[in-house]
């Protein structure tokens, strides 16, 4: 690829997984269709990003509630630590376009509907169900409370959560790939396209490039079987794409534009909570 190419096709995947206005070209749709094995890289560009901002936040909101401290007296570490990942996990999700937790809308608004054109007409509504808002909303919690965990266990090293912002990015976008990889598109759409035109054969790279991030990023902790650990939570994004996969196909009759970005969401937050329990047992 030469380096106009290369940089023409970060753009477009840029363009693509994040509302950053880098001015992708009219076809980025399908040049981001046919480089999906390059997600992995650009996940972890994004969660680069995420961990940047948990960071900067982090800083802000311990200056501020150490000023309020001097006023009222509370316990500051707990509540640093909540405001921090609400604000790194709300990050994510605006920088993203909150394209990806539409998907899980989606997903939600269709449970429960017993006829396959209600539960696709249901998907592509522009509405909020019950069922809907409750999915969505216990996907975020729960990839909120890996962090918070993350960020409140290890408050003495913040690195230990910028890791796992930076990894979890990675698998939610390894996720990704995998299902356009292994599924059926349930109608002609944005993720039939995704599935026709990736390069099945190329998306191998993928998991290399998950794997050669996720370790280097926990092994500058010192710890090599951390390292080890973060490449088998990176990997666990995989079955978790397959169970999407499999819930696709019962509620949909295939995988569709919406399912690769729920996979998305519920990969980062399984991703997240296995960070939180990793570490607890090996840091």
């Amino acid at each position: 690829m030469s380096p106009p190419n290369a940089i023409k096709t970060f753009r477009d995947l840029l363009s693509f997984l994040t509302i950053i206005p880098v001015g992708g070209k009219e076809d980025f749709i399908f040049t981001t269709a046919e480089n999906v094995w390059l997600f992995p890289l650009l996940g972890g560009f994004i969660g680069l990003l995420g961990a940047g901002y948990f960071v900067g936040s982090s800083i802000v909101v311990n200056f501020l509630l150490g000023l309020a401290n001097r006023v009222v007296a509370f316990q500051i570490g707990t509540l640093s630590a909540l405001i921090a990942a609400a604000m790194t996990i709300a990050f994510l999700s605006v920088i993203t376009g909150l394209q990806h937790f539409d998907g899980l809308i989606d997903l939600g608004n269709a449970v429960g509907l017993r006829n396959l054109h209600d539960r696709k007409m249901k998907a592509h509504a522009w509405t909020v169900t019950y069922w809907g808002a409750v999915l969505a909303l216990a996907v975020e919690f729960a990839a909120f409370a890996g962090l918070f965990f993350v960020i409140w266990r290890f408050s003495i090293n913040p690195f230990y959560a910028f890791a796992a912002v930076l990894a979890a990015e990675v698998a939610a976008k390894l996720s990704m790939v995998t299902i356009v990889w292994a599924g059926k598109p349930s109608h002609k759409g944005l993720g039939s396209i995704f599935l026709a035109k990736a390069k099945k054969n190329l998306n191998a790279a993928a998991y290399v490039v998950a794997v050669l991030i996720a370790f280097p990023v926990f092994w500058l902790l010192g710890n090599t079987v951390l390292g080890l650990a973060a490449v088998g939570v990176v990997l666990c994004s995989v079955p978790v794409a397959f169970g999407m996969r499999w819930v696709s196909n019962k509620v949909f009759g295939g995988v569709s534009g919406d399912m690769i970005g729920a996979t998305n969401e519920t990969a980062r937050a399984v991703a997240l909570v296995l960070f939180a329990i990793v570490l607890a047992v090996l840091a």
